[in-house]
């Protein structure tokens, strides 16, 4: 990305100190960082750390710098906005149009995207104005992210932990490289996404695997919470790309574990994904103990074929125990080789499969399998076939999710929420992942 205008807005909350790594992320990137604290922000962290992150003075007032006209000159620069963390004081202020700081004028200035990161008590995310106030912000256009449940202030556990700020900033990058990136168009959808690879146990310490990261499939499932879907990540081996603040997470190991929760999750789902890259093969037999090496070499090994996950899907779906509109996507990691290339072997798989979308990447040579970045094709069951540019990964979900999204019956809404962009309630993700063990 070319060198960004970022304006950092940075609540009164606890979790003031998280946002300390994302001006850094940015700085080193080579963004031009302006911090503007509210008042009650400099209580918890002061505005020396933040002159000293960004490089640039920090002040909260309207009155410095007058000459400047600071907070209609810095609105107009800025090419993104972050605020975090978005407490609910700083959330009403921004709803009523209030500008009685730097950051509450600057607000009503800016034309380019706007992150909000709430962090607050249950409660006060829960409490209907605070309600109301988040889903007119995101009538708004602006991106306000669902916060994650865990560790509050004190002993408290609930919704309205902030974000981590690695989090924060991948959906900060996304939206500099795509300013509509994050629409709140997914409101209601249940989704099941699969990601990272299986492992085949071999014995108690040796496993067949591949090196899918699970990148790819995290990327789609935070994409599509913020985008207000209720996301559950069905995870394989990954080599942990953080979990995403509003999702729930179920651990898996091998193929049929895969097969046997993506099944069961997706009778009630509107759509499914399937990103993992499952293992083709498994052993026929598990040692008990460490295969130990004998002086005549390894013994051979024996393998059986793996469940087709994506194949059975499409199947439960025509036979009536998935919903007849839900809408399954598949992924097809491809190489070239003597019959064909790596997009002729994925318009082979998406009419093998019978799925609505197939996502084509090529892989190997450090391509797709752990990198940061990726491109490939989409491919649509009605024959149409369109480029995904080389990018992130995550902005590469963001594409898939905007076909995605038109596939959805308007009807596929649950209690609770609707799809013009509103929530009735504040959506509560069903498990805390803070303390999973991976």
């Amino acid at each position: 990305m070319s060198k960004a205008h970022i304006l950092i807005g940075v609540g009164g909350g606890i979790a003031a100190y998280k946002v300390c790594s994302v001006i850094r992320h940015y700085t080193e990137a080579g963004h031009d960082v302006r911090v503007m604290p509210t008042r009650a922000a400099l209580n918890f962290v002061g505005a020396a750390t933040f002159e000293a992150l960004s490089g640039n003075p920090v002040t909260t007032e309207v009155f410095d710098d007058v000459d400047e006209v600071a907070h209609v000159a810095l609105g107009r620069q800025a090419d993104l906005v972050i605020i975090a963390p978005a407490t609910a004081d700083l959330m009403a202020r921004a709803v009523a149009g209030r500008a009685d700081d730097l950051l509450t004028a600057s607000l009503l200035t800016v034309s380019c995207p706007v992150l909000m990161v709430p962090a607050m008590h249950t409660e006060m995310w829960e409490h209907p104005a605070t309600v109301d106030n988040v889903a007119t912000l995101r009538r708004r256009g602006v991106t306000v992210m669902t916060p994650a449940v865990g560790r509050l202030t004190g002993a408290d556990t609930g919704a309205g932990r902030m974000p981590e700020p690695s989090e924060i900033a991948a959906l900060g990058d996304l939206l500099l490289q795509r300013s509509d990136a994050l629409p709140y168009d997914l409101s209601g959808v249940r989704m099941v996404i699969s990601a990272g690879g299986t492992r085949e146990a071999l014995d108690p310490v040796r496993y067949l695997g591949n090196h899918s990261s699970g990148k790819q499939g995290y990327a789609l499932a935070r994409a599509a919470s913020q985008r207000g879907a209720h996301v559950t990540l069905v995870s394989g081996a990954t080599s942990d790309p953080g979990d995403p603040a509003s999702v729930e997470i179920v651990d898996v190991d091998s193929a049929v574990e895969m097969q046997r929760e993506m099944s069961e999750r997706a009778r009630d789902a509107d759509v499914v994904i399937m990103a993992a890259a499952v293992a083709d093969f498994r052993p026929i037999a598990v040692a008990d103990a460490k295969i130990k090496k004998g002086a005549e070499g390894p013994a051979p090994i024996h393998l059986d074929t793996n469940p087709d996950i994506l194949a059975g899907l499409v199947r439960d779906r025509a036979d009536g125990k998935i919903a007849p509109g839900t809408v399954i996507v598949g992924f097809a990691a491809e190489t070239g080789d003597a019959d064909g290339g790596v997009l002729d072997h994925g318009r082979a798989k998406l009419r093998r499969k019978g799925c609505d979308l197939l996502v084509v990447n090529a892989v190997g040579g450090g391509k797709a399998f752990g990198t940061e970045d990726n491109t490939g094709w989409l491919l649509s069951a009605d024959g149409q076939e369109t480029g995904l540019p080389f990018g992130s990964k995550t902005l590469m979900a963001s594409r898939i999710l905007d076909e995605v999204a038109s596939l959805v019956p308007d009807g596929r809404v649950h209690p609770g929420t609707d799809r013009g962009g509103n929530t009735l309630t504040n959506p509560v993700p069903a498990r805390d992942n803070t303390e999973r063990n991976r």
